[in-house]
């Protein structure tokens, strides 16, 4: 494959409180602001608590996902007396850091999550960008806290839903599992160690390094699975088998245990070879999903470097 080149990565958002109790990307970015970190070599800062809303209260959000308000059609929606908070404010972060698919947004997004599944550190992208993907490919070769991996989505950018969608580049940090409401060290030194890693890569790159080509692992849900459900009350009737929970991106078989249902009776997976991902999210359990099922893909990356004028 040729070289890629792209221009200097100089313009970042750093953004957390996405989902106002994932608790680590709001401390992170409030550590950030104290220590005043806006500049630091080529690379200038912005950090965003995204729902001050829904951290307030602690909660995921006020009256609706943020994290899925980023469309191009939720941006440009007129503003009624009925329009929900949360759509509101993404046209207030687009309006800061964008405009999404703009010459002037900024040039890397980076917004920060947890999760209650057993995701450790899961890098979050919506599109083969060369330059996020060499960013995953060196936080996973320097990473020393915790397996890394990728999971990549099929939108167009105009169609995605999620906040890192409105930087020329972008992606999202997921890590857990930790639970709504609480800080953990560990965790939260995972996703310090991530950032740190990003912002090093950005001064290599800026300064004129090149970037060796290469092959990553990622994975594409091809489907999410809901929980058994009586069908005349819709109510879920078994939870995640004890053998499935926490074994997130273990390969899932035919016969495997999946459910357990509340009379005691295993429900085995039936299907192609396919790997689970965010068991058992707590957040998920709304939007009827128990888990995602991806298939594992090699990417082969060109080497990059840097525009030169």
């Amino acid at each position: 494959m040729e070289n890629a080149t792209f221009s200097p990565v100089s313009r970042v958002a750093i953004c957390g409180g996405t989902h106002g109790n994932e608790m680590t990307g709001m401390y992170m970015v409030r550590e950030m602001q104290r220590q005043e970190a806006d500049q630091t070599g080529s690379v200038s800062i912005t950090t965003v608590i995204s729902n001050p809303r829904a951290v307030e209260v602690c909660r995921r959000y006020t009256e609706t996902d943020l994290n899925r308000c980023f469309t191009k059609a939720l941006l440009s929606s007129p503003i009624t007396d009925s329009t929900p908070y949360e759509v509101r404010r993404a046209q207030e972060i687009n309006a800061l850091l964008g405009p999404k698919e703009s010459q002037e947004a900024v040039d890397l997004l980076c917004d920060l999550h947890n999760t209650t599944a057993n995701m450790g550190m899961c890098l979050i992208f919506y599109s083969l960008d060369w330059l996020t993907l060499h960013i995953y490919k060196y936080i996973q070769s320097n990473m020393t806290s915790a397996p890394v991996r990728a999971m990549l989505m099929s939108s167009p950018k105009s169609e995605a839903r999620s906040l890192e969608s409105v930087g020329k580049h972008g992606f999202s940090i997921e890590v857990g599992p930790q639970p709504n409401g609480v800080l953990r060290a560990d965790i939260f030194n995972m996703a310090k160690e991530a950032v740190d890693h990003t912002i090093e890569w950005l001064h290599k790159f800026n300064s004129g390094s090149t970037f060796e080509g290469g092959e990553v692992e990622a994975y594409t849900v091809v489907k999410s699975v809901d929980y058994p459900r009586d069908p005349t009350t819709n109510e879920i009737t078994a939870t995640i088998h004890p053998e499935l929970q926490d074994n997130d991106f273990k390969l899932l078989q035919p016969g495997d245990p999946m459910f357990l249902s509340f009379s005691g009776e295993t429900v085995k997976y039936e299907g192609e070879d396919l790997h689970p991902l965010f068991i058992n999210e707590c957040a998920y359990y709304e939007k009827k999903i128990a888990f995602h099922l991806a298939k594992k893909i090699t990417v082969t990356l060109p080497s990059i470097s840097v525009k030169k004028d």
